[in-house]
């Protein structure tokens, strides 16, 4: 419990160093060095448009990620509409659970302390459980952040392309560039920067090719009207049709929600509450 809890400060210290890291090498790095190219108009060029959608890109990755962990689960349980439930919470907290307790779809989580109604899993970069309250911007957040990292990664090797004088056109140029690098490093023939910048390639990659994954994964289960608790636990959910089990997650504002962060006030979960 000791490892989690520290996991659970560790990772999202680290998603913010790679997220500060990453818009300074935008700001201050990738877009000024498009401005060199005189061959664009003022008004549309390539640092200008790039620029742009990077911080559109990131105000969302971030601006999810602020609303997974404001919409986290309710504190122990409470201003849920759980009936009897009250019983149940009491008897997780006090560490006694026996077979028959745990709520249809409900987990209690000792690291947060809370209870959450269509539990999935613990995110540990965030914090916090993801259930129905934060579901929704939790994916949001897993599709943003995937494509702020492919943006940089294509920023990042158009930098590189001009700084080391080189060409990505076949594939083994990128999968030799580390190794390459590294002994062109310590041979003194690269700089400390562009050095940083290949590794932070690497880095975007991993990070980005994950995050999409998750959120297929998440999207697949949502279309089931499955979570991965669930799954887990083999618990047997009742079939419904995917537009019902898409419109319980994003509610009808979805196009608002995949524009700009916003909380997931459409959904049918949060009018279930209100009632």
């Amino acid at each position: 419990m000791l490892v989690l809890r520290l996991l659970n400060v560790v990772a999202p210290a680290y998603f913010l160093c790679i997220s500060l890291v990453t818009f300074v090498l935008q700001i201050f790095l990738f877009i000024p060095s498009m401005f060199r190219d005189p061959s664009t108009t003022p008004l549309f060029s390539p640092a200008l448009l790039h620029g742009a959608l990077f911080l559109f890109l990131s105000a969302n990755a971030l601006g999810n990620y602020v609303l997974v962990i404001q919409s986290s689960p309710e504190d122990s349980g409470k201003g849920l509409n759980l009936g009897e439930g009250a019983e149940v919470v009491a008897d997780w907290l006090a560490g006694s659970r026996s077979p028959g307790s745990a709520l249809p779809s409900t987990h209690f989580c000792r690291l947060c302390a809370r209870v959450t109604q269509r539990h999935d899993h613990h995110c540990f970069f965030t914090g916090n459980c993801i259930g129905s309250r934060n579901m929704r911007n939790f994916i949001m957040f897993c599709l943003y952040t995937s494509l702020a990292c492919l943006d940089s990664l294509v920023a990042g090797m158009a930098y590189i392309s001009a700084a080391l004088s080189m060409s990505f056109t076949s594939p083994l140029a990128f999968l030799t560039l580390l190794p390459h690098s590294i002994s062109q490093f310590f041979s003194g023939a690269l700089l400390s920067s562009e050095m940083f910048v290949i590794l932070m390639l690497y880095l975007w990659l991993g990070i980005g090719l994950a995050c999409a994954g998750f959120c297929c994964h998440q999207m697949l289960l949502i279309l089931r009207g499955q979570t991965r608790y669930q799954v887990r636990k083999g618990v047997v959910v009742r079939a419904r049709p995917w537009r019902e089990n898409l419109r319980e997650v994003f509610g009808k504002r979805w196009l608002l929600g995949l524009l700009i962060p916003v909380l997931n006030v459409g959904s049918d979960y949060r009018r279930q509450k209100g009632k």
